[in-house]
């Protein structure tokens, strides 16, 4: 069992890495990779099946599956408007499989407090102290650009490191770390 433990975690942590690089790769681009979309996937599906074999149960894979299915049916006209990127479309898809379907209200809230920061740096660029940082945000309030990509990123950043501190939590107080050594 703490085989499966540890490479759920190993799994969540290259996730952490491949999330910040998406977060970058948009906020100085404004695109999302299919190929960051596709490996957060697999990383995801890879971490539930190890949580799944460890509770034996699937229900958190098919919860995961419903809000992936239902965020991108919810996002997919807003897309058709142009009112959001393709890119966003598919990474808010693929976070349930990362986040887990019984997470997805923390997940939640951590993205409306991302996302009404980015609101609040795009408007209000005199907030920041770098000219060249502040210039580049007002590139893109003049544009109407926002890189949705970041505080999506961020968002499963925070989720996927409490699931990660909760996981060493609970193993270190149930024995499961001392087995290992």
């Amino acid at each position: 069992m703490s085989l499966l433990l540890v490479a759920s975690l190993v799994f969540k942590a290259v996730a952490i890495l491949l999330l910040g690089r998406i977060a970058w790769t948009d906020f100085s681009t404004q695109r999302i990779s299919n190929r960051d979309v596709l490996l957060l996937l697999c990383l995801g599906l890879g971490t539930l099946q190890f949580q799944s074999l460890q509770a034996h149960s699937w229900l958190e894979m098919g919860i995961s599956a419903f809000g992936g299915l239902a965020l991108f049916l919810a996002l997919f006209p807003f897309w058709l408007l142009q009112k959001i990127g393709a890119g966003d479309v598919k990474l808010m898809s693929a976070t349930p499989f990362l986040i887990g379907g019984s997470n997805l209200a923390m997940f939640s809230i951590f993205l409306l407090a991302f996302a009404l920061a980015t609101l609040a740096v795009v408007k209000n660029p005199f907030l920041l102290p770098a000219g060249m940082f502040r210039h580049y945000v007002q590139h893109m309030d003049r544009k109407g650009i926002v890189p949705f990509g970041v505080p999506i990123s961020a968002a499963a950043i925070c989720a996927v490191a409490l699931q990660m501190y909760h996981a060493i939590v609970v193993a270190t107080s149930s024995g499961i770390l001392e087995q290992l050594n």
